[in-house]
């Protein structure tokens, strides 16, 4: 029995609705083909090929049974009667002929642009250029600091969304009250990172860090400037794993991913910088161990927000991977080491540090204040270098003002006390957050808080009078200004805010 439709459909709109619906249908297919035989694994195609596409294919579908609709209307009103057959086309009238000729042609130009427009408009929307000039002008921070990080090459999406739709679905829906906060100007300033919205995160870490991987110990030097203009180097072996990569997780900082291993916390402030409990599991014995935090009210003591807890994942302590905003004690000091800023300025460190502290209106404003700042020490403290390096002097401000723009961003009240950072402890307090005194089982056993437990201290002093260690022996700390032993009863932070020359 061959195929009937009814008279109804045979209407211009329904006819429109049904072509809609078949490109929309062949852009699907050929976008759903690119994905599965090219590998392309975007997060903006599966917007477009689940989400978009599928919403104007719907919408063509719609049409056919509205234009049935209407045309059942008109003819019970009187208006026209359905007649036996489809709309007429004369091929042999010379302007249906010539209609026909352009709908064809137009119609596979359409087509083949339409596929290679949609192709492109998903690998644009996923670029970081996208993303932090054309649609989120006011991520100018974010942009800024990505494109300095180790992560510049990786774009905004891989991070923030990952692959799949359902993600990408997830993240753009919380970010509707964002778009509308941007348009009217009622957004934060700054910014609060996203914390509940961000996906987990070794489901998005793990895509490029194998965890398979294992990492051994690994060696960093760090170059500091005092106050006297005395440079002090520190040479560091960093415990990210055992000290033979074969070795695994058995120890080490990643020890706390290690498989075997379930480490548990609550925090007990929204930005989980106070920590009221840690929990160690060991999963192949099943034993426990509850570390409580003395050191909180008795109200926050094992509560946290609101008896949340949480599975420790990368970002608990890599929490600023790819946007970073350095302190001027920092910034600086990585300006003079690059030679930036001349180091043999007699008290640039000093000067520098302090200029970065006021909160300034504008950019234009903190450089103007900088430019000011430096001329006016080296005029009233050391007037000769005006004469004598004044080519020099011109390379710190640049060199200054450049470091600061990398930074500090005065607009959106962005800077480095705005976002702390978890790794590390010297001006967040980051791993003292749970490795202090303050944590101890119920059997009085506390959370270990020894130095070489992530570091061995391998060399310290300025260049000319370094003290090394014995190949595989760790130093013990000497502070680079003499304070006794205070450093070893308080935390790092207590002192160094990011403002100490």
């Amino acid at each position: 029995m061959p195929l009937r439709l009814p008279p109804s459909v045979k209407n211009w709109i329904s006819l429109a609705g049904a072509t809609i619906a078949l490109i929309t249908l062949f852009m699907i297919v050929f976008l759903f083909a690119v994905t599965a035989f090219l590998g392309a694994q975007a997060a903006y195609l599966g917007l477009v090929v689940y989400i978009l596409l599928p919403s104007v294919m719907l919408g063509g579908l719609l049409l056919i049974p509205l234009g049935m609709w209407l045309t059942i209307r008109r003819e019970r009103r009187g208006e026209e009667r359905l007649e036996p057959g489809w709309p007429r086309i004369d091929l042999n009238i010379p302007h249906q002929r010539n209609a026909a000729l352009i709908f064809v042609i137009g119609t596979t130009v359409l087509l083949f642009l339409s596929a290679i427009g949609s192709y492109e408009a998903f690998h644009y929307t996923e670029s970081t250029q996208f993303c932090g000039q054309l649609c989120h002008a006011v991520m100018e921070p974010e942009f800024a600091a990505h494109g300095d990080s180790p992560h510049a090459r990786v774009v905004c999406v891989e991070c923030h969304v990952g692959p799949g739709a359902d993600w990408y679905v997830r993240s753009k829906l919380s970010g509707l009250y964002q778009v509308y906060a941007v348009l009217t100007d009622g957004y934060p300033r700054p910014i609060p990172t996203p914390i509940e919205d961000l996906r987990p995160a070794r489901a998005v870490c793990e895509q490029c860090h194998w965890p398979q991987k294992f990492y051994s110990y690994t060696y960093r030097t760090q170059t500091h400037y005092l106050p006297d203009d005395t440079r002090w180097d520190i040479g560091l072996t960093l415990k990210v794993g055992a000290p033979h990569y074969a070795a695994g997780f058995t120890e080490g900082i990643h020890w706390h991913i290690h498989p075997g291993v379930k480490i548990e916390y609550i925090p007990a402030d929204e930005r989980r910088e106070r920590i009221a409990e840690v929990r160690y599991t060991n999963l192949d014995t099943g034993a426990t161990k509850i570390f409580r935090n003395s050191a909180l009210p008795p109200a926050a003591d094992g509560k946290g927000i609101a008896g949340k807890v949480r599975v420790m994942d990368c970002i608990d302590c890599h929490n600023r991977p790819s946007h970073r905003y350095r302190s001027p004690s920092h910034f600086v000091n990585q300006a003079m080491a690059q030679g930036a800023i001349p180091a043999d300025l007699p008290g640039v460190k000093a000067a520098a540090v302090t200029l970065c502290e006021p909160e300034y209106a504008t950019l234009k404003e903190a450089e103007e204040a900088l430019r000011e700042g430096l001329l006016r020490h080296f005029r009233e403290k050391h007037p000769e270098m005006l004469r004598t390096r004044a080519q020099a002097i011109e390379e710190a401000i640049a060199g200054l003002q450049a470091a600061y723009k990398q930074n500090i961003f005065p607009a959106m009240k962005v800077r480095w006390s705005a976002y702390p950072e978890h790794s590390g402890h010297l001006i967040f307090d980051g791993c003292f957050r749970c490795h202090n005194s303050a944590f101890t089982s119920a059997a009085g056993e506390p959370i270990p808080t020894e130095c070489d437990l992530c570091h061995l201290i391998n060399s310290q002093g300025p260049p000319d009078r370094q003290e090394v260690a014995p190949a595989g022996k760790s130093l013990e700390f000497r502070h680079p200004v003499d304070i006794g032993d205070n450093w070893k009863e308080g935390f790092c932070t207590a002192c160094h805010t990011g403002l100490l020359p």
